[in-house]
């Protein structure tokens, strides 16, 4: 018999009669780092529904607060509930998910595989395999339907029975007879029966006439974003000779593990590729195919190219249709797909990073599009990257992962030519797209040609207004927000800078919506504020120098800036910004996007975003305002990066019959990053970076830990910070590892403090993945390393600040 005992006066839900069901291990949502593979609690005799994946709600500490956990594991009762338990400490659990909410078992062994590669709580890794949305029950809605049971309606029946007929019974049962279906919803029922109260159904039901049933539907509407652009993109394709031997080769191989880096320049046509092998999965078997796109929220058209080829979910179609999974749907909405999925209505998934969890139960194809964006990596618990999960949950399924990139990051072009990766490549555009005339202009000679500060070269301002004289479109791109990047004292004795009051970072100057500028003795000055765009603190500008009370001076340039000379120099063109500070709705950046492919935008300014996922025929011109944004941050991939984006912005030119132009204006065009995305060149730059790497032991030749550790006490941090250092240390004397793995640190990390708060690193280098696995566990094992409030273990960082 199961039931509550009360020991000492602290109340405890424990077993204490045998038999019982058996033991579970249950991994809880919350930051628990336990040992192991979750906590053990007993199964009560009679208990349905405890299984592996399942879903249900335990004790958790000594106040017994229910804590939702999964079960991972299971033991049968004879054997008892091991790890030295008594039989009669371990507490029981509770309930079971009464909407059998539950992971299949290949997601629960995949979650183990992150929670030990990434070194974080297990739990925290199903907090965020399972959507908020699915947890909460989001678009859940109850209903009672009514119908006859088949017995004896007439009234010497029915008073038999115990019901007294009146005319509304009557009415009742006239209406169930004359309906359509077998079941009628008990709203419609009474309404078209003309009663007022449920008591005359509630009478029969107690005499076995009807039966009431409370029904659980899922309601929420498809997504609409896709559709409306899927309309627009139902052609398919001829595909090219390129095209053609990509799907045949990797199509070979669909029916077993195998990643294939397909790497294919801007306008090659790598999606079309996707499509084809998942239509080839789709009819030569019955697995089901995950996409995976970055920010997919922000990417409408990749979207819906595959809805336009395959069907929606719950569209009816004959392959099941795509199921998308992303943030920007509502709750309701992607409870409704991940429903859709885990009941294999839908055999395709699309979506972001998180869709790698997506509770399909047999996995045939993995397409990572994209794969060098850093929005993969999740900068919080669990820090996975999700090409990295995407390729072991391949090898898990036994299927094919495929990984997409015009620049491919240095990892997988590094295991594709030492043989571990296949390789396949597509080096041309798709017939009918040319490849843009890029030129580069260097901004040091410009300013001696060019009187006074411009943001915009000559050359570039020429091909602007060429590109609106032609009635073609034109982006502009420079990676960084704001008016001006920082604040100063103009006289260089001073030195004054303003900077944030909270990070080791200057702060930011923004205009102000609606008032941008005031005249003041003449002239124009801006009019904002200051931001910092670490810790997103904000407050007035300094108007005037604190040390020598000098006028102060904004510096550098950001988004905002270029906007406004845009404005002066192309007077009566239509000018759209988007970044950050302009998308901050749902739908902002697709409502900008099909103005934009509607011909209502002539000049699209943005950050980064706009160099991903666009691909419009009208785009004749690409201007980067600034390549060297990014090329001297304190990071080894800087140049790897800088490299991406210049190379990935310029392929958005010229996807229409006439040959587009790229403009790259840089302080210093002679960084081999630059030079080489100018030049296409991404092969040699990649052999280049490689060999830099090498000398230096860098990923890809090494793999990489970072522990971070902050706190608001600077002399706090720094012991914590030397007690890391110290368990690293020993891990690696313990393991034996001196040879395979070294330590950096503990030292300051580049950005020193954030917040409020004092960051140290602790930087662990080891020559495989194993060796650094063996490492960290052995620290988390006997040092106690636990990812907290103060302390992040990032395995296989993407960002060193």
């Amino acid at each position: 018999m199961i039931h509550v005992v009360y020991n000492g006066g602290m109340a405890g839900l424990f077993v204490d009669d045998r038999p019982v069901a058996g033991y579970a291990r249950v991994a809880v949502e919350q930051g628990v780092d336990v040992a192991g593979e979750g906590l053990t609690y007993a199964v009560p005799t009679g208990m349905e529904g405890v299984a592996i994946g399942a879903r249900v709600a335990v004790p958790l500490g000594r106040g017994n607060k229910p804590a939702s956990g999964y079960v991972v594991g299971l033991r049968a009762a004879e054997d008892g509930p091991g790890g030295g338990l008594e039989p009669a400490r371990v507490k029981a659990v509770l309930s079971v998910d009464r909407d059998g909410l539950a992971l299949p078992e290949g997601l629960i062994e995949l979650a183990k595989w992150v929670a030990g590669y990434y070194a974080c709580p297990l739990g925290m890794v199903f907090a965020s395999v399972l959507p908020g949305g699915v947890k909460r029950g989001a678009g859940l809605a109850k209903r009672k339907v009514v119908r006859l049971t088949g017995g004896d309606t007439r009234d010497d029946a029915l008073r038999e029975a115990g019901v007294r007929v009146t005319k509304q019974v009557r009415a009742v049962l006239t209406t169930l007879g004359g309906a359509d279906d077998d079941e009628v919803e008990l709203g419609a029922l009474l309404t078209a029966a003309g009663v007022r109260s449920a008591g005359p159904v509630e009478r029969l039901a107690e005499a076995g006439v009807v039966s009431i049933e409370t029904r659980v539907d899922l309601r929420a509407g498809l997504d609409v974003a896709a559709e409306r652009v899927a309309a627009r993109l139902s052609d398919r394709p001829t595909p090219s000779a390129d095209q053609a031997a990509a799907v045949a080769r990797i199509g070979d191989a669909l029916r077993a593990f195998g990643v294939h880096l397909l790497r294919g320049v801007t306008g090659s046509g790598k999606t079309e590729v996707y499509l084809r092998l998942i239509e080839r999965l789709l009819t030569e078997t019955e697995r089901g195919a995950i996409v995976l796109v970055p920010e997919i929220a922000l990417t409408p058209q990749t979207v819906g190219r595959f809805v336009a080829r395959l069907g929606q979910a719950g569209d009816g179609g004959a392959s099941g249709g795509v199921a998308v999974l992303h943030s920007g749907l509502t709750p309701a909405q992607r409870h409704a797909q991940w429903q859709r999925v885990r009941r294999g209505e839908a055999r395709v998934v699309v979506g972001a990073r998180s869709a790698v969890f997506a509770p399909m139960r047999d996995v045939g194809l993995i397409v990572v599009d994209e794969e060098h964006e850093s929005s993969y990596k999740q900068d919080q618990l669990p820090r996975y990257h999700a090409r990295d999960v995407a390729i072991k949950r391949g090898q898990m399924a036994g299927a094919a992962v495929v990984l997409g990139s015009a620049t491919p990051s240095l990892e997988s072009w590094h295991h594709a030519k030492s043989g571990r990766y296949g390789l396949v490549e597509l080096p041309h555009r798709v017939p009918g797209l040319n490849v843009p005339r890029v030129e580069v202009v260097d901004l040091v000679e410009e300013r001696r040609a060019q009187r006074g500060i411009h943001l915009i070269s000559q050359r570039l301002e020429h091909e602007l207004r060429t590109t609106l004289d032609k009635g073609k479109q034109s982006l502009v791109l420079l990676n960084r927000r704001g008016f001006a990047s920082w604040v100063a004292c103009p006289d260089h004795r001073c030195g004054w800078q303003m900077s944030c009051e909270r990070c080791d970072a200057m702060m930011v100057f923004h205009l102000r919506r609606g008032v941008s500028t005031t005249s003041e003795n003449g002239r124009d000055v801006p009019r904002g504020y200051v931001r910092c765009h670490h810790c997103e603190a904000q407050r007035m500008l300094e108007q005037h120098c604190p040390v020598c009370g000098k006028r102060t001076t904004l510096f550098g340039l950001g988004t905002q800036r270029v906007e406004t000379e845009l404005a002066q120099k192309l007077r009566g063109a239509r000018v759209e910004r988007m970044d950050r500070d302009t998308m901050t709705r749902p739908g902002d950046y697709e409502r900008v996007l099909g103005r934009f492919e509607a011909g209502e935008i002539d000049v699209l300014l943005g950050t980064q975003m706009i160099a991903k996922g666009l691909d419009f025929p009208g785009v004749r011109l690409v201007g980067v305002i600034s390549a060297d944004t990014a090329i001297h941050l304190p990071d080894f991939r800087a140049a790897e990066r800088t490299f991406q984006l210049v190379s990935q912005v310029a392929g958005r030119a010229g996807r229409g019959g006439e040959p587009g132009v790229v403009i790259v204006q840089s302080f210093d065009p002679t960084v081999d990053a630059i030079a080489r995305a100018v030049a296409g060149d991404y092969a040699g730059f990649a052999e280049a970076e490689l060999a830099t790497r090498a000398e230096a032991g860098l990923p890809p030749w090494r793999r990489m830990a970072r522990v971070v550790l902050r706190d608001k006490d600077q002399a706090a941090c720094h012991r914590r910070a030397a007690a890391t250092a110290d368990a690293v240390q020993s891990a690696i004397d313990r393991e034996a590892a001196q040879q395979q793995a070294t330590m950096r640190g503990p030292m300051a990390c580049a950005m020193a403090r954030l917040a409020d708060h004092h960051r140290e690193q602790v930087v662990l280098l080891a020559d495989d993945a194993g060796t650094l696995q063996r490492v960290l566990t052995s620290a988390r094992n006997h040092d106690r390393l636990v990812s907290d409030a103060h302390t992040a273990i990032d395995v296989d960082p993407v960002a060193l600040l």
